[in-house]
């Protein structure tokens, strides 16, 4: 079972898992636009938000940002006790598993790419207005990774398309302007041929003339 909460612009989706096994299957499963919260140093729910396409970790806005952090610190036993709580973030696929770890557990690829965050203190308002946003879901995580990959396929291809389209056009163009030059540079030899011959002929005439 999955958790799921909407920001404070209701454009945004939060979720969360569980407990640990549905963890497990988040991990596997994560988008590669999925941001991956968690406090640090002290147990919590795995708190994921999913940017929209295009966006970056860097461009989430602030209070989406306070959202999730006050999220996953109410979601936290130890954390949600304690003032100045670091949370910790990182997109998705910077998150490591591997067989000898227990289940939900992960470290990071590279740990310079992990973001940090100190939360005060809990914020009951947020906290409230996600609580009321909760709703329960049962997803395949896997049909789901499935659409999304088909889908990112789907626009990759379309986009190899309409590039090689922008390229021959790009390239009729210019055949077509070099053609023009070189239509232009024949008729301008030709005329000057034809204007050295006027002068020839005048020349003749006035030497019969005189």
């Amino acid at each position: 079972m999955v958790f799921y909460y909407k920001t404070r612009d209701d454009s945004y989706h939060v979720y969360v898992g569980k407990d640990k096994y549905e963890n497990e299957e988040l991990i596997k499963h994560g988008w590669d636009n999925d941001v991956w919260f968690h406090v640090d140093k002290l147990s919590s729910a795995h708190v994921y938000l999913r940017l929209k396409d295009g966006e970056t970790i860097e461009s989430i806005p602030e209070g989406v940002l306070e959202d999730c952090v006050q999220l996953v610190k109410h979601n936290s036993i130890e954390g949600n006790k304690m003032n100045n709580v670091g949370v910790v973030y990182t997109y998705w696929n910077n998150l490591k598993k591997t067989g000898d770890m227990e289940v939900g557990q992960v470290s990071f690829h590279k740990v310079g790419d992990v973001k940090r965050i100190v939360v005060e203190k809990r914020i009951n308002d947020i906290v409230n207005r996600l609580n009321r946003t909760k709703s329960e879901a049962h997803p395949d995580f896997a049909q789901e990774k499935t659409n999304r990959m088909k889908y990112l396929n789907r626009v990759a291809r379309d986009e190899m398309r309409k590039k090689a389209e922008r390229e021959r056009t790009l390239r009729e163009q210019r055949q077509k302007e070099k053609e023009a030059r070189s239509y232009d540079r024949i008729h301008q030899e030709k005329d000057m041929t034809s204007n050295k011959d006027i002068r020839q002929d005048y020349t003749e005439f006035e030497e019969d003339f005189m």
